[in-house]
């Protein structure tokens, strides 16, 4: 073989080995590249997936709202969430038999009685299907309780589930959920306290404590 062909063939392969390494190094970047898609995609899809959950198990909708409210009236915010999900889980429009209405379930008299006390005098009832007005009166009411009932949130629970008569009988500010006597009562007093927990851990940024 003449020595001009032999380095021609040399060349060949020389530029055949660069050609294959491109090709290697082409893949490899390709690989890497998809392996990192894949991932973030995973994150992406376990963060969605974590938000649907949560919103699923316990919602959380007019949060703005709810932390206006709880500063003008000094209240826990996860308290006055707690309460909206006890009583509606955040559906809007809701109407109870005994005609409680909004995302509080306010009735129509103690919503006449909070607007006569609190300036409301523009107040109609259509105005509890808006969750503005709703949350207002329904933390007014709650601010009240608590007061009556000297802090007590088990107590001021009970009195909005039940009426303050039912709570003062059964022991008012000393009142422990276990007495309470009414399963009803006693479960809704329990479920609005372990909600206010888990607003708190699982909305904290939401809520205004972050």
């Amino acid at each position: 073989m003449s020595p001009p062909a032999s380095s021609a063939a040399r060349t060949r392969r020389a530029g055949s080995r660069r050609d294959r390494r491109r090709v290697m190094r082409r893949r490899l970047w390709w690989g890497a590249a998809a392996i990192g898609l894949v991932v973030l995609a995973v994150i992406a899809f376990q963060g969605l997936f974590h938000h649907a959950v949560k919103e699923i198990t316990l919602p959380l909708r007019h949060e703005d709202i709810i932390r206006q409210q709880a500063e003008k009236k000094g209240l826990d915010p996860a308290l006055i969430a707690a309460v909206i999900y006890a009583e509606s889980r955040f559906v809007s429009g809701r109407t109870s038999s005994a005609g409680a209405q909004g995302l509080m379930q306010i009735t129509p008299e103690t919503a006449r009685d909070i607007a006569r006390r609190s300036g409301g005098t523009a107040f109609v009832l259509d105005d509890l299907d808006t969750p503005q007005v709703n949350i207002a009166y329904g933390s007014y009411l709650l601010r009240e309780l608590l007061d009556r009932y000297d802090g007590d949130t088990a107590a001021a629970l009970a009195a909005y589930n039940a009426g303050p008569g039912n709570a003062d009988r059964w022991g008012g500010a000393n009142l422990r959920v276990q007495d309470i006597p009414y399963p009803e009562t006693r479960a809704y007093v329990q479920k609005v306290l372990d909600a206010q927990r888990q607003y708190r851990e699982r909305y904290g940024r939401e809520l205004g404590y972050d």
